[in-house]
């Protein structure tokens, strides 16, 4: 049996993550492990032991309130591997995995040990009741700009960028050839492209996996998100600076219209 660890990198959230941990009691079979990477915040350790879900928790601080979370994801990735993991299945705290998306993940891993394994993920409504196992799965309905395979079809993905960081899947092999997350990155944004990009100058491609589905616990946004207007600016400006284009462009547009920032093919300027 596969040794799996679930990553999750958390600051705040605790509804969400108590909703992920019910979740994974019901996904998760030995010898399984949760690695909860808290930013910043000390009280997650008490939410954690109100499940018995087998579970590592490490700490890191944050910078500014920007949260460093590239390098809370290499963190919690390097304490599974030391412990043993075979397969890392990351995450995002907002999301609560179906019963069946771990053992998806396994079995595409099996086949599929050199690729970024990713599954599609529902946004769901706002809801103040917890959601039960059924209705989750009666409200599955995936991003649309995503693939969304048959249950236990794995799809190769054609577009890197599409890449996300909400919930994927990665041997350990393969995490090392990718190097884990640019740590330049710092606060909201960016570092999920970045991470593709290197994968495929690495040789290494993105699959998407039938039936590995999560969902994504509501919150309030803002669209644009202008509230990562900062952090945006200074991540997509260091993207470009790896990559000589603008990542996050439909943000970036937005941006632009609505008078906050003005681009051009160089430099992004924050507008007082």
């Amino acid at each position: 049996m596969t040794r799996l660890a679930v990553v999750t990198v958390v600051s705040g959230r605790h509804g969400h993550l108590r909703a992920q941990r019910a979740g994974l009691a019901e996904a998760m079979s030995p010898p399984a492990v949760h690695v909860v990477v808290a930013m910043g915040d000390p009280t997650v350790g008490a939410v954690l032991d109100e499940s018995p879900v087998p579970t590592t928790l490490v700490t890191v601080g944050t910078d500014h309130h920007r949260l460093p979370l590239a390098t809370a994801r290499n963190r919690g990735a390097a304490t599974a591997i030391d412990a043993g993991a075979e397969l890392l299945v990351f995450l995002d705290v907002d999301c609560i995995p179906t019963p069946d998306l771990l053992e998806r993940y396994a079995s595409a891993a099996a086949d599929h040990p050199d690729t970024l394994l990713c599954g599609p993920v529902t946004y769901l409504p706002p809801r103040e009741s917890p959601w039960t196992t059924a209705e989750l799965a009666a409200a599955t309905d995936p991003h649309p700009a995503r693939p969304n395979p048959p249950d236990g079809v794995v799809v190769a993905g054609d577009d890197p960028d599409l890449f996300w960081s909400l919930s994927f899947a990665v041997t350990p092999q393969t995490w090392r050839r990718v190097g884990g997350f640019c740590e330049d990155y710092r606060g909201y944004g960016g570092e999920d492209t970045d991470f593709a990009a290197v994968a495929v100058v690495a040789g290494i491609g993105i699959s998407w996996v039938g039936g590995a589905h999560a969902h994504h616990q509501h919150h309030p946004v803002s669209r644009p998100p202008v509230e990562h207007l900062d952090d945006i600016v200074v991540n997509a400006t260091v993207f470009h600076r790896r990559w000589g284009r603008w990542p996050m462009a439909g943000w970036l547009d937005d941006f632009e219209r609505a008078g906050l920032i003005t681009r051009s093919a160089q430099e992004i300027v924050v507008r007082n």
